[in-house]
């Protein structure tokens, strides 16, 4: 089955996770609610490790700094025009322009953070 994916790269300063993570958990159910397939925000665990093989890591990639972790982090539509649809549906919603957050600053750099839409073209499922 072929799907769309929105696949991210941020850091998040270690002192400000649990506020990623309420913010994620947040977002996570408004892009369920309008259609999102899988939403998923994962923070870095075993990202070094493949230095030794002479890899890129995501920590090397993103430039992450001392008082960062990185996360991988994507959601999965049926589509790129599903993908389309629900990403209008939520910018829409009311709850994502909430005023409480408005001159809030985030808990990482968006200029730093690495975006990109990928079509599937291996999908296995168990």
């Amino acid at each position: 089955m072929k799907q769309y994916v929105d696949g991210f790269v941020l850091q998040v300063k270690k002192n400000r996770v649990n506020e990623y993570r309420k913010m994620a958990e947040k977002g996570g159910k408004i892009w369920m609610k309008h259609g999102a397939l899988l939403y998923i925000e994962a923070i870095g665990d075993d990202v070094s490790s493949a230095e030794k093989w002479g890899c890129w890591t995501f920590p090397k990639m993103a430039k992450t700094k001392k008082d960062e972790v990185v996360f991988f982090s994507f959601i999965i539509y049926k589509s790129k025009a599903h993908r389309d649809q629900v990403n209008k549906k939520v910018m829409a919603d009311p709850s994502m322009n909430d005023p409480k957050y408005k001159d809030k600053p985030m808990p990482f750099d968006m200029k730093r953070m690495a975006v990109g839409g990928f079509k599937t073209i291996v999908n296995k499922k168990k």
